[in-house]
């Protein structure tokens, strides 16, 4: 369901919620004047008192932002973004790395579902029939640097006098 405004969608948030405006005024921080305008229509909020809010509401703040227009409104991802991003024992930059794999196979996959999706086979004929040949060039190190080195030292002849 699509509101007109930010301020109806906290609204009829906050009331689906059975949450007065002081109570998620007190847990997002904020006044209670200053959310009562908010839902009014009144004042704007920032992308940092929508996430106060929506932690108020225990709603994802990323549904806040669509609604503000803030963000655009994506096609669900089964929750991969969000368990990747949710994951306390990686990084940020593997979580980045982990979610740009994702994005590049969704998109080979053009958003088809698996079952519809072309097979890595097919792919990786289509991709060897339009790379051109490529020479296999074998780098051999010099008999030297393989021989193993001997441990012992070459003996001299001894003279006989």
């Amino acid at each position: 369901m699509r509101v007109s405004s930010i301020g109806e969608y906290i609204k009829e948030q906050r009331e689906q919620a059975k949450i007065s405006l002081r109570q998620l005024a007190s847990q997002a921080g904020v006044s209670n004047p200053y959310l009562s305008q908010i839902e009014r229509g009144v004042r704007r909020p920032s992308a940092e008192i929508l996430q106060q809010i929506a932690k108020g509401l225990r709603i994802s703040a990323e549904a806040l932002y669509v609604q503000a227009g803030i963000l655009e409104d994506r096609p669900p991802d089964s929750g991969v973004r969000m368990a990747v991003l949710a994951a306390p024992e990686l990084t940020e930059r593997q979580k980045q790395v982990l979610l740009e794999i994702y994005d590049s196979f969704r998109k080979e996959n053009d958003g088809q579902p698996v079952s519809q999706a072309p097979g890595p086979a097919k792919k990786a004929a289509k991709k060897a029939a339009k790379a051109p040949a490529k020479k296999a060039v074998k780098k051999v190190a010099p008999k030297a640097a393989r021989a193993p080195a001997s441990s012992t030292t070459p003996s001299r002849p001894t003279n006989p006098s």
